[in-house]
């Protein structure tokens, strides 16, 4: 049990969460849409600081960032819950956890010893991931801090719904994030994941204001989110608002959880994907859960010299020359040091 930090106190003990962009109005003894902040007599509470349901060592190309240190490990982190009620979660075992589960979920891990243990296992960086950081902001938050002064990046890898005030918080000790651009249709937003589109859409011009490096993935799902002018449009945006050196993973669906009634994606589909955010100027789009299809290499966009051979989550080679291209000496966008 901790104080969570972001909220308004209200009336007859009422309180308005200020983490998520949902706003939740929550009035005692119950708790917000991500199950875990919990209203007692008109004070929030968190109740999963510290609680890790998941603590693994894992390479960064599976949050995934293909442009932060590539080829180094991360460890990752996690608590249960989430903001979002996606169909497809591949992690709703722990994302969307039955309410009477959260408090009791979890083994206890204090800030520094996930700093400790991130640096005894030769790891570069500490990544939040699994369910939404978000939601457990107050214990990402210290630790990140922490992180940040052993010198340890910071990694979010989020569905894109915090507020401006708490990204802006979190910002100086955060590096780097991958954020799900789950869709390009409101309908998209609203039937499948429960969300507002145009509020990640704020959110993600949230993050590039705050100088974090961002790269930005899509789950293709057949017959939901992959004709072609949805994603033309969702290219569009991700090259004239976020930048066109922001890498854009396209990413294979494959049945799971509450959405069962479409098939794998086609790699043909995943391809289509990767030439319509390249023709919309994207200097880097990668196909992802499709190992060993081409789509997962780094290649210079000025003059196509290969960058980075990747095999799945295995760097293979990596010709970069303290960031630039050894063919043409190009800088190429990301952090490489």
């Amino acid at each position: 049990m901790k104080e969570a930090m972001f909220y308004q106190k209200l009336d007859g003990e009422r309180v308005r969460c200020g983490l998520c962009r949902f706003g939740c109005l929550i009035v005692s003894g119950q708790r917000g849409r991500c199950r875990v902040r919990e209203n007692r007599d008109g004070v929030l509470y968190t109740l999963v600081y510290g609680n890790l349901v998941a603590e693994h060592v894992d390479p960064i190309e599976k949050k995934p960032l293909f442009h932060l240190l590539p080829g180094t490990r991360s460890y990752s982190v996690a608590t249960v819950g989430c903001n979002f009620r996606c169909l497809h979660c591949q992690n709703y075992t722990i994302a969307q956890p039955d309410e009477r589960s959260v408090a009791r979920s979890g083994t206890f891990v204090e800030p520094k010893t996930v700093v400790e243990r991130a640096l005894a296992t030769g790891c570069r960086s500490i990544a939040y991931t699994y369910t939404e950081p978000t939601i457990f902001f107050e214990y990402a938050y210290e630790t990140a801090k922490l992180a940040k002064a052993a010198g340890l990046k910071n990694i979010f890898v989020t569905n894109g719904y915090i507020t401006s005030e708490a990204l802006a918080t979190i910002a100086p000790y955060l590096d780097a994030a991958n954020i799900d651009l789950k869709g390009f249709s409101e309908s998209f937003y609203r039937e499948v994941v429960g969300a507002a589109l145009g509020e990640v859409l704020d959110c993600i011009r949230d993050y590039k204001r705050q100088g974090i490096w961002v790269e930005l993935t899509t789950l293709v799902i057949p017959n939901r989110n992959d004709s072609e002018s949805e994603l033309r449009d969702l290219a569009r945006f991700i090259a004239t608002e976020v930048g066109v050196e922001t890498p854009w993973h396209v990413t294979q669906f494959y049945p799971t959880h509450r959405l069962t009634d479409q098939p794998r994606t086609p790699v043909e589909t995943l391809r289509e994907a990767r030439r319509i955010g390249q023709e919309a100027g994207l200097r880097y789009v990668y196909e992802g859960n499709v190992p060993g299809e081409g789509g997962e290499n780094s290649y210079c966009s000025f003059c196509g010299s290969l960058l980075i051979k990747r095999l799945g989550y295995l760097v293979e080679k990596n010709l970069l020359c303290n960031g630039t291209c050894p063919g043409c000496g190009a800088v190429i966008e990301g952090v490489w040091t």
